[in-house]
């Protein structure tokens, strides 16, 4: 009996991860206080909140934060802190996307790998307003119906326990070789 010409192949319908990607951006904003600023004595950005949006062949992260700006005025004489809600919309193209998705069936989502976070803040040259520099990074996902195709044996597994099967190739399977920067952060 020849095992190859008795065994089948599949399709299976099933959702999947069938789209990913990740965007780190560097992004500037001009937030102007009520009063001239002379230094910046801190600045930071809360309540980020966002959600995932399919667009195309990416992902569109549209959200919103706050920017808060610590800062003196009157010649370093007086303090106040401006506040300045942003809107954003980060577009994610997906670096790894399967063609053969159902695309009425996908479901996109997002996670800020780095929140918004200020990394620099000056006065402008104007001296009326502030220049903020903010660093963010996110990674989306999309799940969607799938095929996949499974070979399948009409003996069940019972035929396949006397078989044996070598995964060894002629390197030795040593994984020494492998680049740790393409492994997954996480296993879901």
């Amino acid at each position: 009996m020849s095992l190859n010409k008795d065994l089948q192949s599949r399709e299976i319908i099933t959702k999947a991860v069938c789209g990913k990607g990740r965007k780190f951006s560097h992004v500037s904003h001009t937030v102007t206080p009520p009063f001239s600023p002379t230094s910046i004595l801190g600045a930071w950005i809360i309540n980020n909140q966002y959600e995932a949006i399919q667009s195309g062949e990416g992902v569109e992260v549209v959200g919103t934060y706050d920017i808060n700006i610590w800062y003196s005025y009157d010649r370093n004489t007086k303090t106040d802190v401006a506040k300045e809600t942003v809107s954003y919309v980060e577009v994610v193209p997906l670096s790894y996307l399967d063609k053969r998705h159902k695309s009425t069936t996908a479901e996109v989502s997002a996670v800020a790998t780095q929140e918004p976070n200020c990394v620099e803040a000056s006065v402008s040259s104007s001296g009326d307003s502030v220049l903020i520099r903010v660093e963010r990074e996110f990674q989306v996902e999309m799940v969607a119906e799938t095929k996949v195709f499974v070979i399948v044996s009409p003996y069940g597994p019972s035929d396949l326990d006397d078989k044996h099967v070598d995964f060894d190739d002629e390197t030795g399977g040593d994984f020494e070789d492998l680049d740790a920067d393409l492994l997954e952060d996480e296993v879901d």
